[in-house]
């Protein structure tokens, strides 16, 4: 399985997060998540102490808070979303500093950025520990469909092509004296979005008659069997035990 290459998620290390077989982090993922989006979202306690058990993994796998606090931007859509509800959300009023706001709104809010924030941070872990070609096969080990894996391993190994595809045409474009400046420039920028996906379209069928002539059946070759001892198992597990430990607690009145 091809995408050997690292991501710029992935920050090199021999930490026992690191090692271990990726198909455990992606259950001990799963599972965390699963864990985090029951908790009820009153029990503003448990989100801290999830934060903290986040915080102790990164601790252990050597990741720096600031990596991860720079990674969290790709959350700003669900910042703002959740901004707007304590004004778009009806219910029962209250002031906040000086504004009125609904009460259910701040719920909603709170609730949106406490799980949304953890979600992403432990996905943001999960992508800093593992290279991508150590996902792909951590998905195989899982029993994913052979064709999403071979579909996601196109993409991350032919998404760099398209970029520069993309950065190649830009400088074609402004090469000609074009600035995209306004509304009146978006047609210019749509036929750039069309040529660029008919390109893409006949590059794919050129890789696939390639793929076919070189014996090509359907499913891609694995090179590498991860295998995970017990012992490793039990050490993913630890994560969502002990987070829905903490949810245990704290449905306990």
């Amino acid at each position: 399985m091809g995408a050997g290459h690292t991501h710029k998620l992935y920050r090199h290390g021999h930490s026992p997060v690191h090692r271990m077989p990726p198909h455990c982090k992606l259950v001990a993922v799963l599972g965390f998540v699963v864990v985090v989006v029951s908790a009820p979202r009153e029990a503003v306690w448990v989100f801290a102490a999830y934060a903290a058990l986040l915080g102790a993994v990164a601790a252990v796998a050597r990741v720096s808070p600031w990596f991860v606090l720079r990674r969290l931007v790709i959350e700003v859509p669900f910042v703002a979303f959740a901004f707007l509800m304590p004004f778009v959300v009806p219910g029962e009023q209250t002031r906040l500093l000086g504004v009125e706001v609904s009460v259910p709104g701040l719920w909603g809010a709170w609730n949106v950025l406490a799980k949304g924030t953890l979600g992403v941070t432990a996905s943001v872990l999960l992508a800093a520990t593992t290279e991508l070609r150590a996902l792909l096969l951590g998905l195989q080990r899982l029993k994913l469909p052979p064709l999403l894996v071979q579909i996601a391993s196109f993409m991350i190994r032919y998404g760099d092509v398209i970029t520069d595809e993309m950065r190649r045409m830009s400088v074609a474009r402004r090469s000609r004296g074009f600035e995209a400046r306004d509304v009146r420039h978006w047609g210019v920028l749509a036929k750039s979005a069309g040529a660029l996906f008919i390109r893409s379209y006949e590059r794919g069928e050129r890789v696939h008659l390639a793929m076919v002539s070189r014996g090509y059946t359907g499913s891609m070759p694995v090179l590498d069997e991860v295998t995970a001892s017990r012992a490793q198992w039990c050490s993913a597990a630890a994560l969502p035990a002990t987070a829905l430990l903490i949810l245990l607690l704290g449905w306990t009145p």
